[in-house]
């Protein structure tokens, strides 16, 4: 896998170490993205997305009604 090198503020890093409960400030970031992206995930799951709306909003004229 690729890997990528970012530079962060020392406080930055270190509030992500205290976060994630780590000692490595890469380890930290990685988890704390990890769960961001997770966590996002988990929303649309629940939310759908913005291509749900069209769902919603399709012309229901095809449909009878049985009396």
């Amino acid at each position: 896998m690729a890997q990528v090198t970012v530079t962060l503020d020392a406080n930055l890093a270190i509030d992500a170490m205290m976060l994630s409960g780590t000692t490595n400030p890469q380890d930290a970031v990685e988890l704390v993205l990890r769960d961001y992206l997770a966590r996002g995930r988990r929303t649309e799951a629940r939310t759908g997305d913005p291509a749900d709306g069209n769902r919603l909003a399709q012309d229901r004229t095809g449909d009878t009604e049985h009396g």
